[in-house]
């Protein structure tokens, strides 16, 4: 019998290793647990450029089409490389004695598939947002893939509209529920003020778990005036549970309702009016309010990560579902898809997610299979607490949130200061020899709210930890979580970002102007790399982050296996070269006193005295090691959490990068505008008001932009104005030209990129 393949780009075949494997696919039965997909749209996919018309043609490759639909698989619990999914042995099963879920799922493709590269792109949704492959992607003739993985059907994540119809704008995935299953949540409302009911929310989702009792006497309600940033509690009130109810009153969006107590709802909370206290209209808008309740119900959530496996195993490796519709990768009569490689890509709480579905397993499929070639979490330095019971995958590290828990780090690494055992993310894929490539990289927002150090230096932070040789780091400094986010024609070299709202769940506004710094010409020469290494086996750069040592000592070690060593020649050598890891205060940092605009105790926090009792405001959000109860395995982040809120045992030390004498951090890959900066750029901002007042503004970045001329500097301020950096405009072009090619030179700009950025620089106002 003739087997057939999709050629190549080129007329070119695929090499002989894949070629076997392609045979070795063909040849077995069927493994792939997605059962069945059903296609419910295909048409043509354009990008929007407004004012200009859509761009529907990409170059040489052509068109482009989305093809949307669902996937429905099925898990066999008692596979190892399932049973790790809490609570999945308890999940309803099928006749077969399965359990089922159903994913959403979106490819684009080139409509000549004969011009596909073979790199298919897997995107992990942030909160059910679809993903679309971007331009240079689709002119490179890649695949998009973005499917389903977060099962709570909490508004972005929800499966339904209003009618009942399954819906096919977002991504999501139907989990089993454990109906009748009871256990202790805990919700927060902050930054809420008058009598209109409050919703229960998680960052920008609603908390996906209901009261099992409408009865307030049930649960407990608690005012909070005040928390540091290291959980300490001041002036916390308990609510009599008559001064409350599950319920929507007074006006909700553009509904009204009843008021105190209003309409029975067990989505809100609507708090009595007190009269003479500061909840005489009903929510205190400086208070936060914690309520701990008996939910039901809950998601087996974990199914996720598996249901993100199966569905790219089916349209990387099946060419039909069970019941012989064709996966429509598959070209013409070829026996396989089109798809030669694939990398998983997650942003944010995204690409947690894909530390943590790598961390337990699930980059082998049911068949043994390898999933995802490489593997790429940007700005994500945690693994998502998902695969436990009543998680809250939509936190993002607040006080009390889960995901810190267990090694952060790649390699095999002892956590002595929570007493865990020695563990990496990679120790499982290790064992089964599925191991992506990986490249990661953050930039200082992720460091001073999100709780990254410890990734680099561990829970003690006394040692680099080394990186495996699969496995590449890139630090953008003096970055906002992201990168700055410039609507279309503004010019980054004259960006004057009003302050931005802190991302968090109703968390404030911030005091600095938004850091203009952009990720996105980094992340495009990242991504040429991350394909030549993925397609070609070219090495990406090395690692380039801030470490312990100094650069003069630097040692990434990679292919070490990552054994911790405490030797005397570690201590010294960290004595001998002075690092760019360093602690939080402004000595160690070198920060710059008199920026304007900044208090006395930021970035490295202070005692202050507030509602009559001197708080703790240290400025870094540290990790916090909570006990979640004896059914919870911190290593793992699995299990049954039952302390809420959970007792912290101990605050985990943070380190952070040495700046320069503008404040501008070291250590990380060259970047244009903070190599020719027009200002200090931070990672962190200042809360304006509000229950976090002076507390770092969740995970944004601010600037400080230097004074124009020398007369107009502050008396205070250290940093000289642009007229003295460069003289005049042209000496501004100049210096912007030597940090591009710098930049280039090192790998991390194109040359394409670097001439744009030049030009941007010259026909902006800096000095003119």
């Amino acid at each position: 019998m003739r087997l057939e393949f999709p050629q190549l780009p080129g007329g070119r075949l695929p090499s002989a290793a894949a070629l076997a494997v392609a045979l070795l696919t063909w040849a077995q039965p069927t493994h792939a647990k997605v059962t069945k997909i059903e296609i419910v749209s295909r048409g043509p996919s354009c990008i929007a450029q407004a004012p200009l018309p859509p761009l529907c043609s990409f170059g040489d490759v052509g068109e482009y089409e989305a093809i949307a639909g669902f996937a429905t698989g099925e898990l066999d619990p008692k596979d190892p490389r399932n049973a790790i999914i809490q609570d999945v042995q308890l999940a309803p099963r099928n006749s077969s004695g399965k359990v089922e879920y159903t994913a959403s799922f979106q490819l684009l493709k080139p409509v000549n598939m004969s011009k596909a590269s073979g790199l298919m792109w897997h995107d992990v949704p942030n909160r059910g947002g679809r993903i679309n492959i971007v331009e240079i992607e689709r002119r490179n003739g890649d695949i998009g893939l973005s499917s389903g993985w977060q099962g709570d059907n909490s508004g972005g994540t929800a499966q339904t509209n209003a009618d009942g119809t399954r819906r096919t704008t977002n991504e999501w995935v139907r989990v089993p529920v454990l109906k009748g299953v009871t256990g202790t949540v805990f919700a927060r409302i902050v930054n809420r003020s008058g009598t209109s009911s409050a919703p229960l929310m998680v960052q920008s989702n609603p908390l996906p778990y209901r009261p099992a009792s409408l009865d307030t006497t049930k649960a407990t309600l608690t005012a909070r005036a005040h928390e540091s940033m290291t959980g300490e509690v001041s002036d916390e009130t308990i609510i009599p549970s008559t001064d409350w109810a599950w319920a929507k009153c007074n006006r909700v969006g553009t509904e009204t309702f009843p008021p105190f107590p209003g309409t029975p709802d067990p989505t809100h909370i609507c708090l009595k009016p007190v009269p003479g206290t500061g909840r005489a209209n009903g929510f205190d808008g400086n208070t936060l309010y914690q309520v701990v309740f008996t939910a039901t119900d809950p998601f087996v959530l974990g199914a996720g990560f598996a249901a993100f496996r199966d569905v790219e195993s089916f349209f990387k490796f099946e060419a039909k579902d069970e019941s012989g519709t064709a996966n429509p990768l598959v070209v013409g009569n070829a026996r396989a898809p089109a798809v030669r490689w694939s990398i998983s890509r997650g942003v944010s709480q995204s690409g947690n997610f894909l530390r943590g579905w790598l961390h337990l397993g699930f980059n082998q499929d049911e068949a043994r299979r390898q999933v995802s070639d490489g593997m790429w979490p940007i700005i994500a330095g945690r693994r998502i607490a998902l695969n436990l019971r009543w998680a809250q995958p939509d936190g993002v590290l607040e006080l009390y949130q889960a995901g810190s828990e267990g090694p952060q780090w790649w390699a095999r690494y002892q956590d002595k200061v929570r007493g865990l055992p020695k563990r990496g993310i990679l120790d499982r894929c290790k064992a089964t020899h599925t191991c992506p490539k990986v490249i990661e990289h953050f930039g200082a927002a992720e460091v001073w709210e999100l709780k990254l150090p410890i990734e680099w230096v561990g829970t003690d932070g006394k040692k680099d930890i080394p990186i495996p040789e699969n496995v590449r780091r890139y630090y953008i400094p003096s970055t906002t979580h992201g990168g700055a986010n410039l609507a279309a024609g503004v010019n980054p070299f004259e960006a004057r970002l009003n302050p931005p709202n802190c991302p968090g769940n109703n968390y404030g506004t911030a005091v600095l102007p938004g850091n203009p710094i952009r990720h996105t010409e980094t992340v495009n020469a990242i991504r040429s790399h991350f394909r030549n290494w993925v397609m070609t086996g070219r090495l990406p750069p090395a690692s380039v982050y801030p470490t312990l040592r100094g650069p003069q000592d630097r040692e990434d070690r990679e292919g070490d296996d990552g054994d911790d060593d405490d030797s005397e020649g570690d201590d010294r050598g960290r004595r001998r070269h002075r690092g760019f890891l360093v602690e939080p205060t402004k000595a160690a940092m070198g920060f710059p006193d008199g920026i304007p605009g900044l208090p006395a105790s930021v970035p490295e926090g202070a005692t202050l005295t507030r509602f009559g009792n001197a708080v703790e405001v240290p400025f870094i959000n540290p990790v916090l090691d909570y006990d979640w109860g004896p059914f919870f395995d911190p290593s793992d982040g699995s299990g049954i959490p039952t302390n809420f809120p959970p007792r912290i045992k101990r605050v985990i030390k943070m380190l952070v990068p040495r700046v320069d004498s503008d404040g501008n951090e070291l250590g990380g890959v060259p970047v244009v505008l903070r190599d020719a900066p027009l200002g200090s750029y931070f990672g962190w901002n200042i809360t304006a008001a509000g229950f976090h007042k002076d507390q770092n503004c969740d995970y944004t970045g601010g600037v400080v932009p230097f004074a124009v001329r020398k007369a107009d500097r502050a008396a205070t301020d250290p940093r000289p104005s642009l007229e003295e950096r460069y003289g005049t405009h042209a000496g501004y072009v100049d210096a912007v030209r030597n940090a591009a090619a710098n930049a280039v030179e090192k790998g991390f700009l194109l040359q394409p990129d670097a001439d744009a950025l030049i030009a941007q620089a010259d026909a902006s106002n800096v000095l003119k």
